[in-house]
Order: structure tokens, then sequence, then C-alpha cells
């Protein structure tokens, strides 16, 4: 099916399509090829990674309308290539994952042998949020379909021309039954995860998924939640603050902080601020000679995010924080939602900045005395999906990797975790729980089904002696056995 009759097919689909049909079709067509080979399924990530290659530029452009602005490399870099490192990454490891593996078998059970088989789930449920939709989506998808399974992806109604684009991609080289993308209002997604899917993986608010996983639960269907939290940076004291300054300035503003692992607050040393500050007002002049108009700097996802933001600066400042704007708002900045970095200086504990996951341009500041203070200041507050250390020391990097808890690390950079192909990618605590990407997405969407294989008709077996009427030998072989 041509990209030009897919298009045509899925206009004829109504907007809040039957979820409860699509779900039917797949658990009948999954049954139908319980164990996909290793060549189809490396066929199906081929074509996945085909969408990609052939059509970026259409992804570029749906993504720039749904953003208004969305920087064209940060999409090339998070949308595209990431994605594709995924897809090839799970293809060429995929001969090794879909093998059984062994595993010892007890003395007393020999000359039996034990076996491990991945198995896929059926059919899988993917709900995408608006902020890296493509990358979101067809990492989950790789992960689903290299573990041979059917999948409904729910893209997010922020994103609107971009759900349209994939599903008209998706059409074109995959049949409803095995691959199909669905839109729908924030309402739809609550009778999409009341789906009884064989598994489930939201990205998406803690609050949310708090929904999704008591929605799921009445059919007992497993999940993977991927959520967001609060960030910390801890930075060591004998670390030089201008390259701090640099890489959180970075990670900061890509895709203007809507990024779920994005640095959420920095902890600095004491006395180290207000050089933090000249530093990251260089760097971002550097980056962004024509300021936030630049096309690099990426717009506010919709009106609603960039009133969030600004409501929570002013909350700031009204509690007595200072607000440190690395360039003035206008009202061009406001129109296209671009909103310029702005730090927010000794911000109150309780202030919503300081409570609230921020998804923006907005970073607030902290001092602490030492790297142990950072630690306890982190470990009073509920587990992030990321944490970032800068830092030489050995010692001082096993002693935070040690003493707390994130969904992942980067040490003396950010995002840097998210970005390895090789690498799970998770949360820990209210940050979310399971993994995909990598390996782990792999067995994220796989039974693995333990088998132990017992020694043919008409061979000895010691079992047999673990049979009634239990006589002597049988007494003494299960006391052997520690019974």
């Amino acid at each position: 099916m041509s990209i030009s009759q897919a298009h045509d097919l899925v206009r004829e689909l109504p907007s809040n399509a039957n979820f409860n049909a699509i779900f039917e079709n797949q658990k009948a067509a999954f049954e139908s090829n319980k164990f996909p080979s290793l060549t189809q399924r490396r066929q199906h990530l081929k074509a996945l990674k085909n969408l990609l290659t052939d059509n970026s530029d259409l992804i570029i452009t749906a993504l720039c309308k749904d953003f208004g602005n969305r920087c064209t490399e940060e999409t090339r870099l998070s949308e595209i290539s990431n994605s594709i490192n995924n897809i090839d990454y799970a293809s060429h490891k995929l001969s090794t994952w879909m093998r059984p593996h062994k595993r010892g078998t007890g003395i007393w059970f020999l000359p039996g042998e034990n076996q491990i088989v991945p198995q896929p789930r059926g059919v899988v449920g993917i709900i995408v949020p608006w902020n890296y939709p493509i990358n979101i989506a067809v990492s989950g998808l790789a992960s689903a379909i290299a573990a041979g399974n059917r999948c409904m992806v729910k893209m997010s109604e922020c994103t609107p021309a971009t759900e349209k684009l994939l599903r008209e991609l998706i059409a074109s080289k995959f049949s409803p039954d095995h691959i199909s993308i669905e839109g729908g209002e924030a309402d739809a997604a609550a009778t999409f995860s009341a789906l009884p899917f064989d598994h489930l993986m939201f990205t998406g608010s803690t609050r949310v998924g708090h929904f999704v996983m008591a929605a799921a639960a009445k059919n007992l269907t497993p999940v993977t939640l991927e959520l967001g939290g609060k960030s910390p940076v801890i930075v060591d004291e004998k670390y030089p603050i201008d390259e701090v300054a640099k890489r959180v300035l970075w990670g900061k503003t890509y895709n203007a902080g809507q990024t779920c692992i994005a640095p959420d607050y920095a902890l600095l040393p004491t006395g180290s601020t207000e050089n933090f500050i000249v530093w990251i007002s260089r760097h971002f002049r550097a980056h962004f000679p024509n300021g936030v108009a630049s096309n690099d700097y990426t717009s506010i996802i919709n009106k609603a995010h960039y009133d969030r933001l600004t409501a929570l600066v002013n909350d700031a400042e009204a509690d007595g924080a200072r607000i440190v704007r690395l360039e003035e708002p206008s009202p061009e900045h406001v129109k296209n939602r671009k909103f310029p970095l702005t730090l927010v200086i000794n911000p109150s504990p309780g202030s919503r900045v300081m409570k609230e996951e921020i998804f923006g341009p907005v970073l607030p500041v902290l001092e602490t005395k030492s790297v142990n203070d950072a630690i306890n200041f982190v470990n009073a507050r509920a587990r992030p999906l990321a944490l970032y250390l800068f830092s030489n020391s050995n010692r001082l990097q096993d002693e935070v990797l040690k003493s707390t808890h994130a969904g992942g690390v980067t040490i003396n950079d950010v995002l840097m975790q998210y970005l390895q192909a090789a690498q799970p990618f998770g949360g820990i605590g209210s940050s979310g729980f399971g993994s995909y990407h990598g390996k782990e997405g792999f067995l994220t969407f796989s039974h693995m089904k333990p088998v132990f294989k017992q020694r043919g008709i008409g061979r000895f077996t010691g079992v047999k002696l673990l049979y009634p009427p239990y006589g002597n030998i049988g007494r003494r072989l299960i006391s052997l056995m520690g019974g």
C-alpha cells in the first residue's frame, strides 16, 4: 500500500477509533501466528526503520507544525537518529535474545534440564506523550515487535499533525491487525488503558500514571510506567563551573526543557551561584546568538503549558526567590510561545517550582555545603527519573551512585543515558518502573517462560523415586534433599 492510499484509508477512520474492535482483530491475528520467526521480526524492524529514513522531512515538518517551532536538528537527533539506533541494535541482537537459554538443574533432578524460552506476550498497548512522539512510539514499537507482539499505539491529542503522519506511514507498511496508530482526546486514553492488553507501556506524568495503572489493574494487565519527577544536578566543588553551566544549559534548553529527563534543579557548591549565572549567560548567548527567536530554540507545545511555566516563575518570585531571565520576554515571544531560559535562585522548598515537575526552560538553583548535603537533599524527595553528577572524583562518583536512587544516571554530562541503545531506560519509585530500549525492552515485552525437560520414556530418571507409595529409598532421598 502506498502512503497516498494509506492517507485515504485513515482519512475514513473516525477520530476516536473503535479500540475494542481493533484490539480483537489484533488478538485474532496473534492467535494465527503466536511466534513470528527471526526473519519476520527483522523484516518488521527494517520496515519500521525505512519509514523514518524515507520520510524524515515529513516528520520534521509535522513536529514543527505541532510545536509552532521545533528545532530541526533536535528532531533529527532525538526523533529519527535515536529511534533508528534502537531499531538497529534490536535487529542486530535479536537472534541471541530469541534463543532459549539454559539454566542450571539441581542435582536431584538430573538428567533433566532447565531452560528459559522467550515468548511473545500477545497484544500490547503503548501510550505516547507529546514531547517526543515519534521517538517514544517507534522505540516502544521496536522493543515490542522485536519480541514478536501486535501493537496498538495511542498518540497524544497535543500532536495531531504528527499522529496523522505516523498513522499514514505505519498503515503504508503494516496491516492494522499488526500495528495501529490511534488518536483521540485525553479521555480516550482512559478507554485505551482499560483494554485487556497483554502488556501496557505508558510514558507521561506521574499523576496520569496513577490512573493508567488503576485502569490496567482491573484486567491484571502488567504495566511499564515511564514517568517523570524532579531530576537533580549535583556539582562537586572541584568541577569547573563553566563546564557545568555549558552542559546544563544544553540539557535545559534542548526541546525547550520539555524532556522527562531534563535537569530539573541544580545543587551548586556554596558560593558558586554568581559564577554559574555569569557562565550560563555567556553560553546562552553563544548557543543562541539571536536569542530565543532562533529556529534552534523550540517553542513550548501550547499556550496552556506556556502559561503554566509563567505561573511557576511568578509563584517562586512571590515566595521570595530571585529570578534571572537570560532574555527578557517580549510580546513576540509570547505569541510564538518562546519561553527564555529562566533561573530561579534559592526558591522556597514549598514553592511550586520545587514541588512540581517543571517540563520547560526554568531552572531552580540552590547551594549546598557539600556533596553529602546534596545527597541528603535528593534523598529527602521522591526518587527521580534521572540524576546528574559533575565530579571527576571516583570516590564521590561511587558515593553518589550507592547513596541515591534514580531511574538512570549520567556523570559529567546530561541526557546521555537516554541515547544509549544498549542501555535500558525507565524509572524507579514515583518516576516509574519497568524498562524499554536494549535487551531489557525485549524482556519487557516477552514472557520468559521457564521450561523443565525430562528424559524420554523408557530411560531412568531419579524423580520416579519420589512417587508414592514412599519406601525407604524415597524417604531417604527426600531427607537428602533437605526435606
